[in-house]
């Protein structure tokens, strides 16, 4: 009987997971991590937290118990990384973030003797790398994309580098987020553990703003400055690791370093390429026939298998590539060209509107909106609201449909989005 009812924990805990647009497909694997990473009780009542950001006494309130017996469940949470907890205007929020890029990454971007790590990233291993259905949904599960490259600074030309916008550069979060703190790579920790890591730097995960100071806060990542960040950035262009950040223009919370062995966005582009599992640089590589030698370092180097030898031509998988720069930067020939794509690459204005547009691509909205509470805080409505108004017409009318609720139609109408 505790067997079926710790099951029935669990259970309820994925179902609170797949109410946020990154869901977790339930699996005996996924069931196996969160039985490491949550006991029993944990699991039940996490299950009960909102989506949104709350404070203590909502969770006091949800759970039944004391604002003080809470606060320690909730203070606890946060210093295994599987909350965040966020100070803002002198109170604190917390916030249960996605598996990923959430508390799967958190839970192994340090070395830690509380948990069993090694049956951790093997278990990880298996629910991401064998089996086929959290990967697949996580990176195309959506039209719009949870994680975006970005183009490797140091090979644009001086015309590129005046007309590439702010958001597009991971040096300018480097230098202007207010937190900024340096985790082991939970892709290559993982792999490790399988005995599959390549030797790219460990250290070198960055994370930023409220996520960054959470994280610093109780010790999973390691607080540093601008001057690191850049030195830091420079090694990963040196080791063609290729720069991946949430998608996302303001407030990005981490930007990875990646490598296409063992990190799982690129394996995911490797592996599902033609869904566009991660979002575009502006950038399109192409090759010089005049100059190019056809000597297949670019190839070689190639984080994604974006270009191939046909004929013995070089060529390039228009279609696959990321417009990351990894081919340009090493090629000995100058004869790998940037261009700019014909499509413009759209990004999200913030969290709130990516979320928007994924949950409306997955049938999810109502699960923002509805969110008990989160119906009652004007903030949070009207961040939501805002982005719908900012969606395009086809894109409205799918979130009309799937609300079905006179209010947010009447919102609509007023304003006169008919």
């Amino acid at each position: 009987m505790s067997h079926i009812t710790a099951k029935k924990s669990y259970e309820q805990l994925v179902d609170r997971l797949n109410k946020y647009p990154q869901g977790a497909p339930p699996s005996e694997s996924l069931y196996k991590i969160l039985s490491i990473l949550f006991s029993e009780k944990e699991a039940k009542l996490v299950a009960q937290l909102p989506i949104r950001p709350f404070e203590i006494k909502t969770a006091a309130k949800r759970w039944s118990v004391s604002y003080s017996e809470a606060s320690k469940v909730l203070e606890d949470l946060a210093s295994r990384a599987i909350l965040l907890d966020i100070y803002k205007e002198g109170k604190v929020f917390y916030v249960l973030p996605p598996p990923m890029a959430g508390f799967f990454e958190f839970s192994m971007m340090r070395t830690r003797g509380d948990i069993n790590q090694e049956l951790l990233g093997q278990l990880y291993y298996e629910y991401l790398n064998v089996e086929e259905d959290f990967v697949k949904q996580l990176f195309t599960g959506t039209e719009t994309n949870m994680v975006r490259a970005f183009c490797n600074e140091s090979v644009l030309t001086t015309d590129d580098a005046v007309t590439i916008l702010d958001f597009e550069k991971a040096s300018h979060y480097i230098k202007s987020s207010e937190h900024m703190g340096i985790s082991m790579c939970y892709c290559r920790h993982k792999m490790q553990h399988m005995n599959q890591a390549c030797d790219a730097p460990m250290d070198i995960c960055m994370t930023f703003g409220p996520v960054a100071e959470s994280l610093i806060r109780h010790g999973h990542a390691r607080k540093t400055d601008a001057v690191e960040g850049m030195e830091l950035l420079h090694q990963a262009y040196e080791h063609n690791l290729v720069q991946c950040g949430e998608n996302m223009k303001k407030g990005v919370s981490f930007i990875c370093n990646c490598c296409g062995c063992c990190c799982e966005a690129l394996l995911a582009a490797k592996r599902f390429g033609n869904l566009h599992p991660i979002e575009t640089t502006q950038f399109l590589a192409e090759v010089n026939r005049e100059t190019c030698t056809d000597c297949g370092r670019c190839v070689n180097v190639c984080p994604v298998d974006a270009i191939e030898i046909v004929d013995n031509q070089v060529g390039v998988i228009e279609e696959l590539c990321l417009g990351c720069g990894v081919c340009v930067r090493n090629c000995s020939f100058d004869s790998m060209l940037f261009n700019k794509r014909e499509v413009k690459i759209i990004t999200p204005n913030s969290s709130v509107h990516r979320s928007v547009l994924m949950a409306i691509e997955k049938g999810k909205l109502q699960n923002l909106i509805f969110d008990n509470d989160a119906l009652y805080s004007h903030r949070a409505m009207a961040a939501i609201i805002s982005s719908i108004l900012k969606l395009s017409p086809v894109k409205r009318a799918m979130a009309s449909d799937q609300m079905k609720s006179v209010y947010l139609l009447k919102i609509l109408s007023v304003l006169g989005y008919k």
